[in-house]
């Protein structure tokens, strides 16, 4: 009886042991399954990285630093990640660069016909004041009873009459000068303004050699004769058409400079 009881014991002792053998063993086996698959984790990973040298980096975002999370820093790294977005070309709406080109081309060459003819404009209606001033002042030109020896109030005539000359001049030239735009014919005030100056041009023209003929008369001690006699007459006619001419394009006029 004691030998069965010793020997039970003994497989028993036995029995215990090889169960805690099983146990030890299964849990090695899963630490070490465990092991293998975070080391075959980073190996892949390492393959990965050796495989992909180019590959980009991950921003590093505001939790990653430990900064509070906020809605327009994570905007502003979409926005970062995002790429730029271009707006609609020329090619796009249809429009070529020889038309693009052609409609600048135009448009300066309109501005600067603007441009001239405003200048035409105002120096036009300058011009006014020193073609009045010279039509008043010729009331005192001729000499009075034979006294040819005044030459004061023939003086201002004739300074009067050469800057309401020199004033024309530089208002014609703005207008001849300033580019064409368009071939089509003048209409309404603009046409008569035209037509104005085949009148008073000329009259521009001839006033000042008829006066210095008128004076040159005067100073020799002779009445004006001959055809200086018609300076008169065609300076106002000159300053009369001068004046329609004006009128044809700036009714009402407005005085803004």
């Amino acid at each position: 009886m004691e030998i069965s009881g010793s020997v039970n014991v003994g497989w028993a002792r036995v029995l215990i042991g090889g169960m805690c053998l099983v146990v030890l063993c299964g849990a090695s086996g899963r630490l070490a399954a465990q092991t293998g698959g975070q080391q075959g984790i980073e190996v892949a990973a390492k393959e990965d990285a050796l495989a992909l040298p180019d590959a980009p980096h991950p921003a590093e975002s505001a939790l990653d630093r430990g900064a509070p999370f906020s809605a327009s820093s994570s905007l502003q790294v979409y926005a970062r990640n995002q790429p730029p977005s271009a707006g609609p070309s020329l090619s796009d709406l249809g429009l070529t660069p020889t038309d693009t080109e052609g409609n600048a081309a135009r448009q300066a060459l309109m501005d600067r016909r603007t441009h001239m003819l405003k200048i035409h404009q105002r120096l036009g209606l300058i011009t006014v004041i020193p073609v009045a001033a010279a039509c008043i002042s010729s009331v005192g030109a001729p000499p009075e009873k034979g006294n040819y020896s005044d030459t004061t109030s023939r003086d201002i005539h004739i300074a009067l009459g050469a800057t309401a000359v020199a004033m024309y001049a530089a208002t014609a030239s703005y207008a001849i000068r300033a580019p064409r735009v368009s071939h089509e014919p003048a209409r309404g005030g603009v046409k008569w303004h035209k037509y104005l100056i085949y009148i008073h041009a000329p009259g521009m023209v001839l006033t000042p050699i008829l006066g210095a003929m008128a004076y040159n008369q005067i100073n020799s001690g002779q009445k004006v004769h001959g055809i200086a006699s018609a300076h008169g007459a065609v300076a106002a006619a000159t300053a009369a058409s001068y004046g329609a001419a004006i009128i044809a394009v700036s009714w009402p006029i407005h005085l803004k400079f």
